[in-house]
């Protein structure tokens, strides 16, 4: 399996370009904002999303300044999300750092998540890049209704599989599918061919979230993450989703009273884990992640050959084969 670096290589100087243009978006006359800010690029993850821009317009032929302000507008709108939720949730770490709230407190934090807002829409308004304005702000849209609909079903841990499924196309699936979708209108290609990029990129972002899922029911020594945050969290993933489905009404309610009151125990993780073991939750989970990606690249094969379509491929193999 090719990794994150050697699938970036065929796009290489673009995201060099892109760091450089990033940069300069996020930019503020303002001390503590360029303070934070450069604090939040040096903190920034896998780059998926710019890959995922770049990769789409390159399918269609055309890598322009029209991409690099799509990808800007995206990863702009995007870290303006993950500031705001490290408030909502209280969380003090992202990644291994410390989240803007816990360094500058939360009226700080949602301050400058609102700035990166800003900046995200006048970046696409002084453009006239509606086109990506609109197909952002429908992810954007779902992605708040994801989270909103996962927080009313956390509270009583009632979740069917269509309920999952409808949380995560809107909390993380739609922002890739936006990725796709703006990088081909970036490139000159029509609403329909846009569309059919969406669609490749929703598959995508499902597959990418049940991976998620799956690592962490992983070995801790493999992903080097803390596993059983789901559980303590008290979110219904998939293979908890799928056990609970198939335990006998005793044991869900046991399992379900384990949960709801005694996440924050040592010993919860390791019942939990025992119990989608018996059940193969971890299993269905896989099947599911498979059929997603199958279906997106399904719809891959239908595109033009090119560098960058085998890169794409190879990108959707790392989503769902990656250890962390």
């Amino acid at each position: 399996m090719a990794g994150l670096t050697e699938i970036r290589a065929v796009i290489e100087k673009e995201l060099e370009e892109f760091e450089v243009f990033f940069r300069q978006s996020m930019k503020s006359t303002v001390p503590l904002l360029d303070k934070i800010t450069y604090y939040l690029i040096k903190r920034r993850g896998k780059q998926l999303r710019p890959t995922l821009v770049f990769l789409s317009a390159g399918i269609y032929g055309s890598i322009n300044p029209s991409t690099h302000r799509a990808a800007s507008l995206i990863e702009l709108l995007h870290t303006a999300t993950l500031v705001h939720d490290d408030v909502v949730d209280d969380t003090y770490r992202r990644r291994g750092f410390f989240s803007i709230n816990a360094l500058w407190k939360n009226k700080i934090a949602v301050l400058v998540g609102d700035y990166l807002l800003s900046r995200g829409l006048l970046l696409a308004i002084n453009n006239k890049d509606f086109s990506f304005l609109e197909r952002v702000s429908s992810a954007v849209k779902r992605m708040s209704e994801g989270e909103l609909l996962q927080i009313e079903k956390t509270r009583k841990l009632n979740i069917t599989e269509d309920e999952y499924m409808e949380i995560i196309r809107g909390k993380t699936a739609s922002l890739v599918a936006a990725c796709c979708a703006c990088g081909a209108l970036s490139a000159g290609t029509s609403d329909s061919e846009a569309q059919m990029m969406w669609n490749m990129g929703e598959k995508l972002g499902m597959a990418f979230q049940i991976k998620d899922d799956l690592l962490d029911y992983a070995d801790e020594t493999d992903t080097g993450k803390t596993s059983g945050t789901d559980i303590k969290e008290k979110n219904i993933s998939l293979p908890l989703l799928h056990s609970l489905q198939k335990a006998g009404m005793t044991e869900r309610i046991r399992m379900i009273n384990l949960i709801k009151n005694y996440s924050d125990k040592n010993d919860t993780k390791h019942k939990v884990f025992n119990f989608v073991k018996e059940y193969k939750g971890q299993e269905y989970a896989e099947t599911k992640m498979t059929e997603y990606r199958e279906e997106a690249r399904k719809m891959l094969v239908n595109l033009p050959d090119s560098d960058y379509k085998k890169t794409f491929g190879e990108l959707i193999t790392f989503v769902t084969e990656r250890k962390s």
